[in-house]
């Protein structure tokens, strides 16, 4: 439980960073998002939710 609650920190820590230092960076990248077609968009999350899920394996493996 303690690492699953270290990692909504991190994620929660680095999403506040990006509000606080770029807020307007953030605006120009959802709007570059929401151009995307569904599928791409779907894709990317995809790969997104893999590529987490490799991390937490290799930080979990002994």
């Amino acid at each position: 439980m303690a690492a699953f609650l270290t990692g909504i920190g991190i994620a929660l820590f680095l999403e506040g960073l990006v509000f606080a230092l770029a807020p307007s960076r953030l605006e120009e990248l959802i709007a570059a998002l929401a151009r995307l077609p569904l599928g791409t968009r779907r894709a990317l999350g995809l790969g997104a939710m893999a590529l987490g899920l490799v991390i937490v394996a290799m930080g979990l493996a002994p």
